[in-house]
């Protein structure tokens, strides 16, 4: 009897001996240690939003997470089915060591507070109904992931809403005030009459005649955010469209049916390249019924079948660069490619110093690329959704639930831990 109480003493010493070594939890972001990818981002962002720090492992195990090890913690892993492993004191000692060695390209960021979000989108109209028959890819994220944020749209980013804010999502909006350029298919949809009777009604609210003049404001107002040292991020047509407003300042390029009066016949000749973020010197596209705003996207010039349709991520120096490679973790460096209004960007109109940090096997198309303007940052990324080939007006959201460990959505989730960086980091 007594040497079998001395036992279950012993192994309950044991137990608590283990337990309080077990100082970190590792949260594994390679290909065959994680059982769900997107939900692993949200565990960190939740950590962070607890006010405890966490730890970036670049390039160790696909981009792994670390944080000190707590019981709350690690039900939170287990309830949100998140893989993890427990670390004791000299095991992670072991793993910091290995990543700071300078002979292997690895390194080790702090992140220090959970970001606040922005989604730049027009949500609802005053009834209540969604007016665009489409998701976005970075909403449904941020839901898969239980990471929370805000909508704001064109009156918040006006009034100065955006400076309580450290991260930025531009949905699939088109800048130029064209609608994206919609009409030729759907002028007659109820949904496109209505989104058009908002966006005028909202123009008005807000002291402008045309719809292409309170988006310009908006877009310089957002210029204003990222050079005071914002994070902004953009998919789809809010990528080009967004640096063609910018370019066309001043000018009419939107046609009568968009409008009410005939586009400037030399607005080409006119644009200004220096107001831009990413792109310079591309064509417009003047034909108004051609669902195409310029030639920076490559939709229709590109001559790709979806079986051979993949991108690849550029390998970066994680202690030298560490800005690009954390924005490229990942557990694989090809990536299944997808379509959008805008696909993706033709290199020869990108800028020369906005980096490319994805393109495709033949190197034309620019998929993923990074740039500095001001103070801040802007990742701009070619397509639709990751996890659906050619998303289509009407077609159902995507369920993450189908595609727990997206490389494709991975990239998004990478852009939102991004400014909880330790500022040292961040340095343009």
């Amino acid at each position: 009897m007594f040497l079998r109480r001395f036992v279950v003493i012993l192994m309950l010493f044991v137990c608590a001996a283990q337990q309080a070594r077990a100082s970190y939890m590792l949260i594994p972001m390679d290909e065959t240690s994680q059982h769900n990818h997107l939900k692993a981002y949200g565990i960190t962002y939740w950590v962070l939003s607890q006010g405890v720090e966490a730890f970036w492992l670049l390039n160790y195990r696909g981009g792994s997470f670390a944080f000190v090890y707590t019981p709350t913690f690690e039900k939170e892993c287990k309830t949100r089915d998140v893989s993890y492993e427990i670390l004791a004191d000299g095991q992670f000692a072991n793993i910091q060591n290995e990543i700071l060695n300078p002979e292997v390209n690895m390194d080790v960021i702090k992140l220090e507070k959970a970001p606040k979000i922005a989604v730049y989108s027009p949500d609802k109209n005053e009834k209540g109904e969604v007016l665009q028959p489409w998701d976005d890819a970075v909403t449904l994220v941020l839901t898969y992931a239980e990471i929370p944020y805000d909508v704001i749209y064109d009156t918040e980013v006006l009034h100065g809403k955006l400076a309580e804010y450290d991260w930025l999502h531009l949905h699939h909006e088109d800048f130029t005030g064209q609608y994206g350029k919609f009409y030729a298919s759907y002028n007659n949809y109820p949904w496109y009459r209505q989104h058009v009777k908002m966006m005028e009604s909202l123009a008005a609210e807000n002291g402008f005649a045309k719809v292409s003049q309170l988006k310009l404001a908006v877009a310089k107002k957002i210029s204003e955010y990222v050079a005071g040292g914002g994070f902004m991020f953009a998919m789809c047509s809010a990528t080009d469209t967004y640096d063609i407003a910018l370019a066309a300042e001043g000018l009419d390029i939107c046609a009568e049916m968009y409008d009410g009066d005939p586009a400037d016949p030399s607005a080409q000749s006119k644009l200004d390249f220096s107001k831009t973020f990413a792109f310079q010197d591309f064509q417009l596209e003047r034909n108004p019924l051609a669902y195409e705003h310029s030639s920076i996207d490559v939709t229709y010039t590109r001559h790709i079948i979806p079986e051979q349709d993949y991108f690849t991520l550029f390998d970066f120096s994680a202690k030298w660069d560490p800005v690009p490679t954390m924005l490229t973790q990942n557990h694989t460096r090809t990536v299944k490619g997808f379509m959008g209004q805008n696909t993706a960007f033709n290199k020869r109109f990108v800028k020369p110093n906005v980096l490319i940090m994805g393109e495709n096997k033949p190197g034309l198309e620019a998929r993923y690329i990074h740039g500095t303007y001001g103070n801040g940052f802007f990742t701009f990324y070619g397509g639709h959704d990751p996890e659906d080939y050619q998303h289509k007006v009407g077609d159902p959201p995507t369920d993450l639930a189908l595609h727990p460990n997206s490389p494709g959505y991975r990239l998004i989730l990478n852009n939102i831990l991004f400014p909880a960086a330790k500022k040292k980091h961040l340095k343009t």
